[in-house]
């Protein structure tokens, strides 16, 4: 199987002192290196993404999260040219949404998603589920993605809520091993076997709601049913000073997790970033690892196909 320019070995880890505007960084099957703290804008409106879109990036956040279904890429590239920032600074990734599957699809999905984020290349780009009843048009559209990726208008592709058996098949079919599977990956849902077979093949996880915001969309929980307020989690953040959810970002990293999380208060946005002045010790590691219930808060990606989501992305 091949990674395109780098070796097919697990991805790596930096140990050199970081600081949250650097954050760390973890080395892709293809030798690209990707921040492994990012940013998210799921569900952010327009006007929610500029704003905290700049937070982020001022707050050192150096990778942004977005995709064509979020209708927001138009944002995050606006917000990016109003930081100043040069663009290899900043890790920016989208995805292709299953409207677009199929080879040709994915090739005008991709060339959309450019023209609206206002760049000529992104860093990672994924196509967003893998629409099991239709995968052969999923398939197609992975093709797609790997020639995108020699073409270097994305520096590295992937793919999203995919299980072992989809990214066998994505393999087979390309000889490519994704560089990322980005997956609903938090305290409560573990996904083990998944996360087991990514680091057995060199593919990196990179986790959507790492901190449970996903129970709370659609529900109130309690304390004992959401991830924030677990008693377990509570404690561990007392000792060490520090909130629920920079605990449950840091076990993320302590497992070798890239993280998204998403916020719209500036407060909590800078506050998810101070990951990298203290570490949980093996202990509390596994003793989070073992709240996991097996239940998936959000939708089952074997129920997401064009026919139960059938909006398409303008352009």
């Amino acid at each position: 199987m091949s990674a395109f320019a780098g070796s097919n070995a697990a991805p790596t880890f930096s140990n050199q002192p970081t600081s949250a505007q650097r954050g760390q960084n973890v080395t892709l099957n293809n030798g690209v290196d990707m921040p492994l703290l990012g940013f998210g804008v799921y569900r952010s409106s327009p006007e929610d993404t500029l704003s905290s879109v700049a937070t982020a990036l001022d707050t050192g956040y150096r990778l942004i999260d977005t995709a064509a279904a979020y209708m927001n890429e138009e944002q995050v590239g606006e917000a990016f040219r109003a930081s100043g920032l040069n663009r290899e600074e900043v890790f920016i990734e989208s995805k292709l949404w299953i409207s677009d599957y199929t080879y040709d699809g994915a090739h005008r999905g991709f060339d959309r998603s450019l023209r609206k984020l206002g760049m000529e290349h992104v860093d990672l780009y994924l196509l967003h589920q893998p629409a099991p009843d239709e995968f052969d048009r999923t398939l197609g559209a992975w093709k797609a993605l790997c020639e995108i990726a020699r073409s270097g208008r994305a520096r590295a592709v992937g793919v999203s809520n995919f299980n072992e058996d989809q990214l066998k098949a994505a393999m087979d079919l390309t000889g490519i091993v994704p560089a990322v599977n980005q997956v609903e990956l938090h305290p409560f849902f573990t996904q083990g076997p998944l996360t087991a077979f990514h680091d057995a093949h060199g593919i990196a996880t990179q986790a959507w709601s790492p901190i449970g915001g996903v129970n709370r969309y659609w529900g109130d929980p309690t304390p004992s049913d959401d991830p924030l307020t677990h008693p377990d989690i509570t404690a561990i953040a007392k000792a060490h000073g520090k909130t629920t959810a920079q605990v449950i970002l840091r076990w993320h990293l302590e497992m070798g997790h890239a993280v998204i999380p998403k916020s719209v208060t500036p407060s909590r946005i800078r506050e998810n970033a101070a990951l990298f002045d203290f570490a949980l010790n093996e202990q509390e590691v596994a003793l989070i690892s073992q709240l996991d219930t097996g239940k998936r808060g959000g939708p089952d990606p074997k129920a997401i196909s064009t026919k139960t989501y059938d909006f398409q992305i303008p352009d």
